[in-house]
């Protein structure tokens, strides 16, 4: 061979290297993130705590990870289409912010991780067999916070113990809904109160529902751990602040924000889990199945003393005592 055409192969066999070299490179991984909220929330704090927990894991959007996100802004039935949309994508798993988007996405596939993040009984609405062995694709952090809103109707009638009659706002069209009511409906019978039920699913429905609760005299509102319900945080702060009741809520998120007072763990914290934790697991190989869901190890009570003014209650001395956190 020519020395001329001996440097011609070099030459070209080098410059093709780069592109064989990288076409050989591992192609960045694509999750999905299946929500009932809005594109707002991805700037929000669970979304980040979910992302900070991939951070810690060695997982940052961009750089060596990419994130398809599929919001439904509170429509659910839309749900069984972006969740079948994210595994045309062949997603490596799908993050489910809340039990209807976690149904939808086991819907639409039996062999795509998915973890989830859910606020009532995942065995009890059929997402995984166990919690000691999930069984299937799915796993992920269950917060058992149905369980927690008769507590929450009892907590609420401590702080305004002349409330003879109590509201119960819930979204109908949340698997649990029946059940929540059966278990409230009990906790109001023990207490001697009359409790009346209030559904709303939309921004309409629960300024309806507020008028409903005024017309019923009610004494105090109980606002069950809804993922519809918890987008509108700010609406039914605000609407509790104007007709004067006091209500409680399933996230410190809520008395934060100025609700009177909230009773439940701590959703942040669950996000991170599934980043830090069942993401990292997960875009290593495990498999769902082999992943214990994870329940939460802490119910905190957060009460807003300067909305408990407004209001004109004073906090018993004996439930301040108890609160993990005291807003002023």
């Amino acid at each position: 061979m020519r020395r001329r055409q001996f440097i011609g192969l070099i030459g070209s066999a080098a410059a093709a290297w780069p592109f064989a070299a990288r076409a050989q490179q591992k192609a960045m991984p694509v999750i999905g993130i299946l929500s009932t909220g809005s594109p707002s929330d991805s700037s929000g704090p669970f979304t980040g705590a979910f992302r900070q927990g991939l951070s810690e894991a060695g997982y940052v959007e961009g750089q060596n990870l990419a994130i398809e996100y599929r919001w439904a802004e509170g429509n659910y039935d839309q749900l069984r289409a972006m969740a079948a949309d994210l595994v045309g994508r062949k997603v490596v798993f799908i993050m489910a912010s809340s039990p209807p988007a976690a149904l939808a996405a086991k819907s639409a596939t039996s062999t795509i991780p998915i973890i989830f993040r859910h606020g009532g009984d995942p065995v009890g609405d059929g997402l995984v067999a166990s919690l000691a062995r999930p069984g299937g694709n799915l796993t992920g952090v269950a917060l058992l916070l149905d369980r927690l809103t008769a507590k929450r109707l009892e907590l609420l009638s401590e702080l305004v113990p002349r409330a003879g009659v109590i509201a119960l706002l819930v979204n109908p069209n949340t698997e649990s809904a029946e059940r929540v009511i059966q278990e409230v409906q009990q906790a109001a019978r023990a207490k001697g109160v009359q409790l009346h039920v209030l559904k709303a699913s939309i921004e309409t429905e629960i300024d309806a529902a507020f008028a409903s609760v005024v017309q019923l005299h009610a004494g105090a509102l109980v606002v069950s751990p809804d993922p519809i319900l918890s987008n509108r945080r700010d609406q039914l702060v605000a609407l509790a602040s104007r007709h004067a009741i006091p209500s409680i809520y399933a996230w410190r998120e809520f008395a934060a924000s100025d609700g009177l007072v909230s009773y439940g763990a701590s959703l942040t914290s669950a996000f991170h889990l599934l980043g830090a934790y069942y993401a990292d697991k997960v875009l290593k190989g495990a498999n769902p199945a082999d992943l214990p869901v994870q329940q939460a190890t802490k119910v905190e009570l957060v009460i807003n003393l300067n909305t408990a003014q407004a209001l004109g209650l004073t906090i018993p001395p004996a439930l301040l005592a108890r609160a993990d956190e005291v807003i002023e």
